[in-house]
């Protein structure tokens, strides 16, 4: 098992890598093509990527259960396929974007498709064993890690050569990650463990009921949402942030969304494979929301460019409590079920990749607006810290549930 595994699990990293990338690559010059298209300033721009972001959210949380069902029937491969060639036609429509409204349309596209990391978690389900999982859905956090390092970076470099060059620079790696698919990615999902497709199960309602025959998971799904929503704090206004207050280029932010992605794969990739055996799942939980919430907390104090760099050591740390709860999580559902669970999972976190970047971008744009009571461009950060708090709470409950009804 072990000698087929490791084959794998190389492959599913790399073809998540060069997605990751690819998305990586336009996020240092979002802020400035739509200022370009809005004609505004860097406030008006967050408000308007707030309404953009969410946009392919609510298509992915529509869209995930049909193709989570459809890999369980199908296979993995084959709708991993889909989405990746999906994600390509995104990155084009916005490189040719010549108003706001095309941006809508490709993130509407891609948010139809958008089932790769649904399925690549189904696909790491497919081939752990369950002792395994938490460690090997460490993987998909390595492969943020690493392709926010290569793809901000480069895309902070491209930005010098014109605000629209990463997206068709984007669109380039999201092919070649479709071609390297299609030739190399074996499929997982064994014969024996698949489904008929059932609509009852495709559609969000009926994917997050899935949800409700699992109580012992409720309490540790609403933890990870929690997670989610507070992680739009960095992902919704890192790069706004950053220009605002610290008056960062694109390259600046590039470089600083790669020192993240460097923290995040060396926790996630390595440290995770040896504090979560060490430490046992519970206890990894409980001190990787301990290193968040107090990441987000030193991140929205900072008063100098050095310091954001200085405290994304303690903020990369929080990432070991993810990998953790989605490991526990899983280990709690059938092996036919992997693809729905990741499926619903997906829907819900979803949810909050709806609320999310509107709550943490408008928050952002009030605060640097001139009609906030205070100027305060950090309260993104500082709701984050407060809602992992919260996450820790729903955590330990869950968790003591779990132990009563094992």
């Amino acid at each position: 098992m072990a000698k087929r595994t490791a084959p794998a699990l190389v492959f599913i990293f790399i073809t998540l890598l060069i997605d990751v990338t690819g998305l990586g690559i336009i996020i240092p010059v979002f802020p400035k093509l739509i200022e370009q298209l809005i004609h505004g300033n860097i406030s008006q721009a967050a408000s308007w990527a707030a309404l953009i972001t969410p946009s392919y959210a609510l298509m992915q949380f529509i869209f995930s259960p049909v193709l989570g069902n459809l890999s369980d029937r199908y296979g993995r491969r084959p709708v991993l396929l889909f989405s990746l060639f999906g994600f390509g036609i995104d990155y084009i429509f916005q490189g040719f974007a010549p108003s706001i409204g095309w941006l809508f349309v490709g993130r509407i596209v891609a948010g139809i498709t958008g089932a790769s990391f649904t399925t690549a978690t189904a696909y790491i389900a497919d081939i752990s064993p369950p002792e395994k999982r938490a460690q090997n859905f460490g993987l998909v956090g390595a492969a943020f890690g690493v392709g926010f390092i290569l793809g901000p970076a480069i895309g902070g470099f491209l930005g010098q050569y014109g605000s629209r060059v990463p997206f068709f620079v984007a669109a380039g790696l999201t092919m070649i990650n479709f071609l390297y698919g299609l030739f190399i990615l074996p499929e997982s999902l064994a014969p024996e463990n698949r489904r008929p497709f059932n609509w009852k199960r495709a559609n969000p309602i009926g994917s997050l009921l899935l949800l409700g025959k699992y109580p012992v998971i409720l309490g540790l799904v609403a933890s990870l949402v929690l997670i989610y929503i507070a992680g739009f704090a960095v992902q919704g206004t890192w790069t706004f942030y950053t220009m605002e207050k610290f008056k960062w280029d694109e390259k600046t932010v590039g470089l600083s969304l790669a020192a993240i992605g460097t923290s995040f794969a060396i926790v996630q990739g390595g440290l995770t494979r040896v504090i979560v055996p060490k430490l046992g799942q519970q206890r990894s939980v409980y001190v990787g929301l301990v290193f968040s919430a107090l990441g987000f907390l030193l991140f929205g104090l900072a008063s100098q460019s050095w310091m954001m760099f200085a405290f994304m050591a303690v903020y990369a740390l929080g990432g070991i409590a993810g990998p953790s709860i989605q490991g526990i999580i899983s280990n709690q559902v059938p092996a036919n079920e992997q693809g729905e669970l990741q499926g619903a999972l997906t829907s819900l976190t979803s949810t909050t990749s709806i609320f999310g970047p509107y709550i943490m971008g408008n928050l952002f744009a009030f605060f640097t607006s001139p009609k906030a009571p205070v100027y305060l461009p950090g309260a993104p950060f500082f709701l984050g810290s407060l809602l992992i708090i919260i996450s820790a709470v729903l955590a330990r409950r869950g968790l003591k549930k779990r132990m009563v009804t094992s």
